[in-house]
Parts: structure tokens; sequence; C-alpha cells
């Protein structure tokens, strides 16, 4: 290792212990040995915290008037069950904290260290508090908290380090405009630390989210985290993305720039920072995936878990048929407990503008499309589609019927329509045509071979030949009855005799 590495890595070193300063008052206070009037010892170091987020809040505030009995007064409210003093004794607390941050002699801290970086022991100074003001009426000295303090409050906050992968992008951006490639290159060294780091707590919260969320509350807590992470990290990946362009563009710049001199090293270390530059993004981008599915799918997971696990635990007799019984309920709270668990209002109304809605006047029992106009005479052979399926379908029903009459004598309509639901002809139950066949036996009653021959010459007696063909020399009578034939729900008939007729019958 040559000492030009060896001052990069000392290099800032008094900044360094700048920060470390800050914390010193805290264990000075932890040093301190003292206890309540039950001998119980006093944790210093926690008063002293809380006696810097005091002073913070009354800063935010705006309120520049606290002093040791205000101090002492928020001390006894937050530590007062924990620590058994009086009044006197927590005003004493608040004067030795006080003093601590901000010696009686008025001058600022001293904080002495061998700064390896010069190579000499120097002193920092640091001021926790200063004084605001001071009040003669009531001779009291009031305190609000100077830079360093405020900079020790920040240090406390945990999205203190969240935040430091997009410092670095920033100073990364100032060293390569400033040509400081070497601490370019370390600074970069330093986000790929900060990457794992990001990485092994995105790891620690998904066994956080799938063990610690167990109501909805804790599930809203752990969805503004997994937001507030995502939307950290697309902005980050952004500010890669820009980083890597000006990375290139200082590349070419710096290879324009040393193409004809003899030292090649300043090229040789841009090449480097392209390079790991571009391993610490391909990390931090699969950083960004990973809280992308954390946010998606694990997210959801434990949202489905708390439900079936509330599921589980739901016990109707002892969560609702308990509170029903046991408290006397208002019939208002009555209807509010009850509500989930019954179905929804349904209200059965007809109103009277539907006689003026569309009506659907078409017949979809055959797949065919109804055809409007008056159907032409074609020639002898030539039949239309329609007139053909209604010919097999009529000559079907026809066959059947004859063939159960043969067997059984006269019958009746819900007897045949049983049968037909036994066979596998039981879809024509739900089609136009098998009712549109029994209405023509009913208009048609009684029927006759001759009939079909007088109506040869028609456009409807044309197709109807085989259905007359079938009954020969005999005669069908169609009865009406006085009962309902409910098929299924969108057809119901009159339930019909039928039976044999002599050739002279004419009665229906």
């Amino acid at each position: 290792m040559d000492y030009l590495e060896i001052g990069q890595i000392v290099s800032g070193f008094r900044e360094r212990m700048a920060k470390i300063a800050l914390f010193d008052p805290l264990y000075e206070l932890q040093r301190k040995r003292q206890t309540d009037r039950q001998n119980k010892p006093i944790d210093f170091m926690e008063l002293g915290l809380l006696t810097l987020l005091y002073f913070f809040e009354q800063k935010l505030m705006r309120n520049n008037k606290a002093g040791v009995k205000d101090l002492a007064e928020f001390l006894t409210k937050v530590s007062g069950i924990f620590i058994d003093l009086d009044e006197a004794g927590f005003e004493d607390l608040a004067r030795q904290v006080i003093q601590t941050f901000r010696p009686a002699t008025g001058k600022k801290r001293e904080f002495t260290f061998q700064n390896w970086e010069s190579g000499k022991q120097e002193s920092i100074y640091i001021s926790i508090l200063k004084a605001h003001a001071f009040d003669l009426k009531i001779n009291t000295q009031f305190y609000t908290l100077d830079d360093d303090g405020l900079e020790l409050v920040f240090a406390t906050k945990e999205f203190y380090m969240e935040f430091q992968l997009s410092i670095h992008q920033l100073v990364l951006r100032k060293q390569l405009e400033k040509g400081e490639f070497e601490g370019a290159l370390r600074q970069i060294n330093e986000m790929r630390v900060d990457v794992e780091a990001l990485q092994e707590r995105m790891v620690k919260l998904e066994h956080e989210l799938k063990r610690n969320i167990v109501s909805e509350e804790t599930f809203g807590r752990y969805k503004g985290l997994l937001d507030d992470i995502y939307l950290r990290l697309q902005l980050e990946n952004e500010e890669f993305d820009e980083l890597r362009m000006f990375v290139k563009e200082t590349k070419d710049r710096v290879h324009a720039e040393t193409i004809r001199q003899v030292d090649q090293r300043p090229y040789e270390l841009i090449l480097r920072i392209s390079n790991e530059l571009e391993m610490v993004h391909g990390e931090h981008s699969i950083l960004f995936q990973q809280s992308m599915v954390l946010k998606s799918s694990a997210l959801s997971a434990a949202q489905e878990s708390l439900y079936y696990t509330g599921l589980d635990s739901f016990n109707f007799d002892q969560d609702i048929g308990s509170l029903i019984f046991s408290t006397p309920l208002p019939v208002a709270s009555m209807k509010g407990v009850l509500a989930p668990f019954l179905p929804i209002e349904e209200t059965k109304q007809w109103s009277l503008l539907t006689v003026w809605a569309e009506q659907n006047i078409q017949e979809d029992s055959d797949g065919q499309e109804r055809d409007n106009q008056f159907l032409d005479i074609e020639a002898e052979g030539d039949v239309l589609p329609y007139q053909a399926v209604q010919r097999k379908l009529y000559r079907l029903l026809m066959e059947k019927l004859l063939h159960m009459m043969d067997e059984q004598g006269d019958t009746e309509l819900h007897v045949f329509i049983r049968q037909i639901e036994k066979s596998d002809y039981a879809h024509l139950l739900g089609e136009r045509s098998f009712y549109d066949f029994w209405i023509f036996l009913h208009q048609r009653s009684p029927l006759q071979a001759q009939d079909g021959e007088s109506q040869h010459n028609e456009v409807q007696g044309a197709w109807l030949d085989d259905l007359y063909a079938l009954l020969g020399s005999r005669s069908l009578i169609v009865r009406e009855q006085a009962d309902t034939i409910t098929v299924n729900e969108r057809f119901t008939i009159q339930n019909m005799l039928i039976s044999w007729g002599d050739r002279n019958d004419n009665g229906n």
C-alpha cells in the first residue's frame, strides 16, 4: 500500500471526528452516577436525549422561552412514574443535563483528538445548547438548540442512514466535475457498502413483514414504509442513470484530453470509475426489483394471511351470538350487528313504462335469423332452410305421437312431454317450434289426410305433406283440457287430450 492510498483513507479525518464529538456529551452523561429516593440508578444518557427532543420540539414551535423549570416539568411528565424524585430533584436533574450540554462557564465544549491526516493533536469545539434570552423579572435563563445540537438530533434519526446513498451520489458528481477521480473511486466503494447494507435491511424487512403483520394498523404502517422505500430507490435508480451518462461524457472528454499525453492515469481511473459504477448500479437495480416484488407479492401475501387468520379466529356464537343475547342492544345497534350477515334486500317491481319498451318478437329456437319478409312461392323441390327444419321437426314429433298412441291409445299432452323429457330429444322442450306444433294440431283438429291434399297449393301445406301422410286414413282429434302444463321457466301450455276420431268427426 503506497502513501497515496493511505492519504485517501485518512482523508477527511477531522470531519469524521467532528461527527463523533457530537455524541461526547451523551457519553459524559452516561458516566454520571446518581440514584433517586428509592436508590434506583438514574439513566442520565436517556434524560439527555429527552432534553434534546424537548428543545427540538420547542424550536419547531418557535418557542424561545424554555428554561430549567420548563425542562424539569417535561421530564417529570415523561419519567415521573419511573424516577422517584420531588420537584426540586427534577429541577436539579434538568440543570445537570443543561450544564453538560452547555458548560456553566459559557464556553463551548472542547473535544481533543489526534488528527492522523495532519499528524497533529487538534481540538473541536461543539455547542449543543446556547443561551437565547434572560428574563430579569423572574431571574430565568432560556436556552435553545445550537447548530451542533440540531445535527445531533438529526444523527439519531433513522432516515439519516437511509439517505446516505443519495448523499454519496451527489458527492460523486461534484468530485467528477472537479476531476477528483481517486476520491470519486473511493466514493463508489462507499456506495457499494451502502447498497449491501440496504440489501440486508430489505431481507430483514421481508422477514418482519411476514412475522409481524397481525392487524390492519400494522399492515398500514408497513405498507407506508414500503411505499417510501420504493420511492427512494426509484429516485436513486434515476440518479444512477444520470451518473452513468455523466461518467460516459467525462470519459470521452478525458480520453480526448489525454490521447496525446504520456500520463494516462486519469483515463485509467475514469475507466475504473465507469466499471465500478456499473457494478454498483447493477446491484442497486436488483435491489429496486426486490422492492417491487416485496411491495406487490409479499405485501399481498401478508394481507391474505391476515384475512384468513381473521376468518379462522372468528367464532359466530361467541363474537355475534353472545353479543346479541347477553347485551341489551338498541334496535339501531342490532341492525348494525346483523347487517353483514343478511342478504341484500331484493324487491320485485314492474314499471308501466316497460309497455313501451322494445319487445323481443324474434324466434331463436333453431338459431336461424328471422326473415321479416313474406315467403316467396318456390318451385317444387326448392325448399327454404327454415321450412326444411320445421318439416323435419314436425315429422319427428308426429312419429313419436303416433307411436305412443299405437301402444297406449288415447293420451294427453303432459304424458307425451314426460316421455320426451326422458328421451334424447329433451332439448326440443326449450324450443318454440315444439309448441307451435301443438297449436297447429289444435287449430286444425280433426286432422285428416284429405286436409293436406286440399292445402297442397298453400305455401304452408307444401311442407306439411309428411305430417298428413303419416296419418293415412286415420283422423286425429286434439281437445283442450282445463289444466295447464308448466314445462320450464320459459314455456307454459294448456294440456290437451289426443285421441282417434271418425272420418266424419268435426269436433275439437
